[in-house]
């Protein structure tokens, strides 16, 4: 039998959202590959998109629908789905009919797989009128927010342009480990001379392949870009013309980079003055100059003022319209294009009642008039990626009904009374815009779903049918369309006019890139009310910010506990996804050498590290790479069933509400306390 080959897309919360091509035979997939046909991952998987065919072979993945009594028992046993909708319908409609609402469902769909179809939870939430979700983002709220103070909308440059950069500034960026493919347009840019540059509180494995590395104190990246500013404008490195032409705020702004003590900044960024001149001077005569600001330096209670404060720069020096210029930050426009057409009640309806991200276990304790009793989670592990997980666990508990859906028993699942198996990518239809390049592919089923499993779109239209069987026309979603009817329903015209196609299966021929300005800021044009760079924002002030970009001080500990915890991705797992084929390094918390002898800690031995939220054991390494008063313990599995973010506290960002209708999660502005293991 001949081979047939089929199109993908890794719908993983990633960069670069890759393009895969499938060989089946005899009903089998036989191999995956990058697709060459892709523009931007030009044929080329990172270990994860060689790794899918061990997840979809995984023995320990969910094919058949499973309940577990009692809860948290780890006793599952094998279910229909008739029997799963008929419970999950049934109680839902119970609570409705108590409480006069489904306000005491709590819906809470992730990123797990970013593919539009996987956005089914939130369409059926969306069409049920008065349910509970969770407001803000847990990656990228603060960044994004920031971004629309300056330019009006959250947009960079085509990425490739960033090949034709002369001067790359990565700010908490390790593409190195978190966006391989990007690496080849940076390895492009330095042949033609252009010089890398990573600021970073970690001396990463991008840092190690940079020209120069500067080690900052973690939350202080606005100091830093204050100091560079201050430089940039005592030096008369500005560029006056485009200042005076594209920007508003110029005077305002200068008047307070005036009144700046630059002992302070350093201070505040353990960067010595003089390297700051230097990093002002350099990144002036970049031409062009390119900033790519990491998602994490915007975890911070100061978060969003940082990158406020690293645009400025670009501002400044005119490098914000320049061709291989500019500043990157994740941005969903791409996806943001399919939205436009869509039916009212696949957009927010404005009637939910809404959990902070950041705060759910206090959110959903305190929840009244009517509580929150049942919880329907999917594309996400709660119980291990969200703060204070042990309170979180506890919230649950008091829950009715926990539905998860997903493809393994995670941490969460411990506090689930029903599992949902759904399909992995190859088994399913889907579209995957990326919030990074501008290539658009569509994801083909290859072979039939393992077991019983079903995607996420079809699970939500059977619990949909099974609603209105129950209680007839009170569920107004759709429940008879198939997985491609809804891609008619997702892509639209200008989609397809952006594209040069004329429907999505035009895209089973390859990948299409949308016809989009290489950078968005080209003509001097900008999406705020002024139409120009706002460093002034008056929406910002409006907000309760400042209408500047001014200096916000990072978080510091306390004397119980002084020492700062960052808990960034590895190269080997994505959040808590991977970790489960058998490769992955033993998990670890590196030290400075000083924090070392500060607590009498030896490389190898065990450590208890806590904090209020909760504690966990963990061996130590003393290493050079982390700065003092800081710990650093990448993300992957603790024994035990420990979760690191067990020590993570409900701290908010200071931004994130225009763009996901609530602040971010502070991830790293945690603290907690070491102290060895007797």
């Amino acid at each position: 039998m001949a081979a047939k080959f089929y199109r993908h897309i890794c719908p993983r919360n990633c960069y670069s959202t890759c393009g895969l091509i499938s060989m089946v035979e005899g009903g089998k997939i036989k191999e995956l590959a990058g697709d060459p046909a892709h523009g931007y991952s030009r044929g080329h998987l990172c270990r994860f998109g060689y790794s899918y065919l061990d997840i979809f072979h995984h023995p320990a993945r969910v094919l058949y629908p499973l309940r577990q009594e009692p809860r948290g028992s780890g006793n599952w046993r094998r279910i229909g789905w008739d029997e799963a909708m008929t419970l999950i319908a049934g109680k839902m409609l119970e609570l409705k009919g108590r409480w006069g609402s489904f306000l005491p469902v709590f819906f809470y769909s992730n990123s797990g797989n970013i593919g539009l179809l996987h956005q089914a939870w939130n369409w059926l939430a969306r069409s049920l009128g008065e349910v509970t979700v969770a407001s803000g983002s847990l990656c990228w709220s603060a960044g994004l927010d920031a971004m629309v103070y300056g330019y009006g909308a959250h947009n960079h440059p085509d990425p490739a342009a960033m090949a034709r950069a002369g001067y790359l500034l990565l700010w908490g960026a390790n593409p190195a480990w978190t966006a391989v493919h990007q690496m080849e347009y940076i390895y492009e840019a330095r042949e033609r001379g252009a010089r890398l540059v990573v600021i970073d509180p970690i001396f990463t494995a991008t840092a190690a392949r940079a020209d120069f590395y500067v080690q900052i104190k973690p939350g202080s990246d606005g100091a830093l870009a204050l100091g560079l500013a201050h430089q940039l404008w005592q030096k008369g490195l500005v560029d006056n013309y485009y200042l005076e032409n594209y920007v508003r705020g110029w005077p305002e702004w200068r008047e307070y980079l005036a009144g700046l003590d630059p002992r302070e900044l350093v201070a505040a960024t353990g960067v010595p003055l003089e390297l700051m001149a230097r990093l002002a001077e350099e990144y002036a005569a970049g031409n062009p100059a390119a900033i790519w600001i990491g998602i994490g330096l915007q975890r911070h209670i100061n978060g969003g003022q940082n990158i406020r404060a690293i645009n400025a720069l670009a501002a400044m020096t005119g490098n914000l319209g320049r061709e291989g210029g500019g500043v990157y930050y994740a941005s969903p426009v791409a996806s943001e294009l399919f939205t436009t057409s869509w039916p009212e009640w696949m957009r927010p309806a404005g009637s939910e009642r809404q959990i902070p991200v950041y705060d759910l276990a206090r959110g959903l304790e305190e929840a009244d008039s009517p509580p929150v009793k049942m919880a329907l989670l999917a594309n996400a592990n709660p119980l291990a990626q969200n703060a204070t997980t042990q309170e979180l666990q506890r919230a649950l508990a008091n829950l009715d009904l926990v539905v998860l859906s997903g493809q393994f028993l995670t941490e969460t699942a411990r506090a689930a009374d029903v599992f949902l198996p759904v399909t992995t990518f190859l088994e399913s239809w889907d579209v995957v815009p990326s919030y990074w390049h501008r290539w658009i592919g569509i994801n083909e089923p290859a072979v039939s779903p393992g077991g019983e499993c079903r995607s996420d779109i079809q699970v939500v239209s059977d619990l949909a049918r099974v609603l209105n069987q129950i209680s007839p026309g009170c569920c107004p979603f759709p429940s008879g369309w198939t997985e491609e009817e809804w891609l008619e329903q997702v892509f639209n015209p200008e989609v397809y006019r952006l594209l040069g196609i004329n429907h999505y299966r035009d895209l089973l021929d390859g990948p299409r890139e949308l016809k989009l300005p290489a950078n968005p800021w080209a003509g001097g044009r900008f999406a705020t009310p002024s139409g120009r760079y706002e460093i002034y924002s008056d929406r910002a002030a409006a907000a309760g910010l400042p209408s500047l970009p001014v200096y916000q001080p990072a978080a510091a500990g306390t004397e119980a506990y002084p020492y700062r915890l960052l808990t960034p991705h590895t190269s080997v797992g994505l959040n808590s996804q991977f970790y489960n084929l058998g490769d992955v390094p033993e998990p670890l918390a590196l030290v400075n050498p000083r924090l070392a002898r500060e607590q009498g800690l030896r490389s190898g031995s065990q450590a208890r590290l806590y904090n209020e939220w909760g504690e966990i054991i963990i061996p130590v390494v003393i290493s050079e790479l982390v700065p003092p008063q800081t710990i650093l313990c990448h993300q992957r599995p603790l024994p035990g069933g420990q979760v690191i973010n067990d020590l993570t506290p409900p701290l908010a960002t200071d931004m994130g509400t225009i763009t996901s209708s609530g602040p971010g999660l502070a991830y790293y502005d945690t603290f907690v306390n070491i102290a060895p293991v007797a």
